[in-house]
């Protein structure tokens, strides 16, 4: 009878100087994967005699008492007897790989006999050589990761001593030995997979981990978190955390999920009796692990919120471990109004504060960004969110900015703005901080006759008296045309409380399609996502849609808002293939290539002054969006 062959395996080692989060990382991953994988356990496990060493002191035993032979022979038998140990799992993660032992030896020899680095190596090697063959065939069994604080081993050094409570000149010179002897190991191609940890959290170099040994086993997840944003709500009982998770899913599409289950969920999974009794940094490590198996089984996901923040020590090492992938949100709310709140009363506010409070709950507002003052409305509450949520994701931008006489508008309307701008932003302070010209006017194609002047101003609510006056002494630069102009305030732009197309104005700001002609010194916007444009311009395609019946069902429609609503409606449906067509003729010419009559162009011309051809125009487009709204099924 045929002895099955055993079960393959894979080892990984991760190396690297002391305080580079090995321990942790290793933690992180073998956790994720369960019964997946086990952990070679420290190597004072492997060999009786360290069981002495530590009695006498190890650090005197590995510096003073222990000649190098003896630490080396120790350390090498050690790591052969964990590397011929059958592991428990398919994947077996270990603690310092075979490399590391001859940097380890290395750097004592240099601190025990004075030596200079090479010699060292040479030294090192030297005392090795009787294990030289197996040491060999243990490390070709191991796949090597080395994790490296930064570039410099001096640089690296510092960061290494700067985790220790209290170092000795012997450690911070074995320390800096050390960083030279791994160093030159990368250098030497000992490394498989070498990742710099830099000034990154601790799950982007385990989402860098993952990526690196994905390959090695399907056990093993291809990614931790990636591109996933948390929002983690804190706040007293009452505070309007509830509230505010609420919000989060249903107006950003955040998925809400509660603490508590998720610390309970992983705890269960690692047969963890009670995780409260562990500590905030364990509590914090289950919450990351739940996390990431939720994330993972819902890939689609890139938001979440997390609610309640009780405990000061797990915020403080979730904000470690997720770094600026997590977002801390305070809800602070008077006591008063928490109570009136209650629907039990002041007597359980008060009692459920004492217990939060008791666990750090009050102190997380000093890890906080922002803090939220919820004793307003819940409107007030709301704009707050979405200001959180979308300095996520509308990246700050600087518009550009282009002169007045760029624009190829008729000269009286380039003096009118060149005076409205002078007159606006010479004082001290400005009154303005942004001012555009949009539509037509903006693009070159101003028709006096037709186009408006459309003018997009960012300012302040004071300026407002400011601005009439100016303008009010200008309006007879105008010459009889008409005046577009929007005020917005910064407040209104980055908690997007603008109408779809304002919203479309700041994104064509952000991807510069659209220039400024002043713009305050240091000024920057929010740059809405091309999706939140498309998606928020479907209520204007809606509102469109309903125009264009007004229009065709009035004795005598109006022209020119006929062929303007109908070239809007045209723009929107053209947005979602990703077409964008500022021009209402060219909005027009796309949009019924292929679908209307053979002469388009001549259609489009004949519909700014001729009423059958203008509704011709406006029923082919509102057909094409109304096909959109039929029942597709067969």
């Amino acid at each position: 009878m045929t002895t099955p062959a055993p079960a393959p395996f894979v080892s990984i080692a991760l190396s690297g100087p002391d305080n580079t989060g090995k321990t942790k990382q290793i933690g992180i991953l073998a956790r994720r994967m369960g019964a997946a994988a086990c952990l070679g356990g420290p190597l004072d496990g492997y060999d009786a005699r360290w069981e002495r060493i530590k009695a006498d002191g190890m650090s005197r035993w590995w510096f003073e008492t222990g000649s190098v032979e003896e630490v080396a022979d120790v350390l090498a038998c050690s790591y052969l007897e964990r590397s011929r140990h059958r592991p428990s799992a398919p994947v077996r993660f270990l603690d310092r790989g075979i490399p590391m032992l001859q940097a380890s030896v290395a750097a004592t020899a240099t601190v025990r006999e004075q030596l200079a680095p090479q010699a060292a190596t040479e030294r090192a090697r030297a005392v090795l050589a009787p294990y030289a063959q197996d040491l060999g065939a243990a490390e070709a069994a191991e796949l090597s990761v080395v994790l490296l604080h930064c570039e410099d081993p001096e640089e690296g050094t510092l960061r290494s001593l700067s985790h220790e409570a209290g170092v000795t000149d012997t450690y911070a010179a074995y320390q800096r030995q050390l960083h030279d002897q791994i160093h030159q190991l990368v250098a030497d191609g000992r490394f498989t997979h070498v990742i710099t940890i830099g000034m990154r959290p601790t799950i982007a170099v385990q989402d860098e981990l993952r990526q690196r040994v994905h390959a090695l086993h399907p056990a093993i997840p291809p990614r931790a978190l990636a591109d996933v944003r948390v929002v983690a709500l804190g706040g007293l009982s009452e505070s309007g955390k509830s509230a505010a998770g609420e919000y989060l899913r249903t107006r950003h599409g955040h998925a809400r999920l509660k603490i508590g289950h998720l610390i309970e969920d992983s705890a269960h999974r690692c047969r963890i009796a009670d995780p409260y009794a562990l500590g905030g940094v364990v509590q914090a490590e289950l919450i990351v692990d739940a996390l990431d198996r939720y994330c993972a089984a819902h890939h689609f996901l890139d938001r979440v919120s997390i609610e309640s923040l009780h405990s000061l020590g797990s915020t403080a090492e979730l904000v470690r471990m997720l770094g600026a992938q997590l977002t801390v949100a305070y809800l602070r709310t008077p006591f008063t109004v928490r109570a009136e709140r209650s629907a039990v009363g002041a007597r359980d506010v008060a009692e459920r504060d004492r217990t939060k409070i008791s666990r750090g709950a009050e102190k997380i507002a000093d890890l906080a960004h922002p803090v939220i003052d919820n004793r307003g409305s819940r409107l007030q509450l709301e704009r707050s969110l979405d200001r959180l949520v979308l300095a996520d994701r509308w990246p700050l931008r600087r518009p550009a900015t282009v002169p007045v006489n760029t624009l190829g508008l008729p000269v009286h309307l380039e003096a009118y703005l060149s005076a409205v701008l002078d007159r606006m932003t010479g004082g001290e302070p400005p009154l303005i901080d942004l001012l555009a010209v949009t539509g037509s006017g903006a693009r070159g194609k101003y028709q006096h006759g037709w186009s408006d002047l459309d003018v997009f101003v960012i300012a302040a609510p004071e300026a407002l008296p400011g601005m009439r006056e100016i303008l009010n002494g200008l309006v007879g630069e105008l010459g009889g045309v008409k005046l577009g102009l929007t005020v917005l305030t910064r407040g209104e732009c980055a908690t997007g409380a603008l109408s779809s197309r304002l919203l479309h104005v700041l994104a064509l700001l952000g991807n510069g399609a659209l220039a400024a002609l002043w713009c305050s010194p240091g000024l920057t916007l929010p740059a809405p996502t091309a999706a939140d444009d498309i998606d928020a311009s479907v209520r204007d395609g809606i509102q469109a849609a309903v125009e264009i019946r007004r229009q065709l069902l009035r004795t005598s429609p109006v022209l020119r808002a006929l062929y303007k609503v109908t070239a809007l409606l045209a723009k929107i449906q053209l947005r979602f293939a990703s077409i964008e067509c500022p021009a209402d003729d060219e909005a027009l010419t796309a949009l019924l290539a292929g679908t209307g009559p053979s002469g388009v162009s001549g259609l489009l011309r004949a519909a700014r002054t001729d009423r059958a051809q203008a509704e011709t125009l406006a029923r082919l487009v509102l057909e094409l969006w109304l096909a959109t709204t039929k029942d597709g099924a067969a």
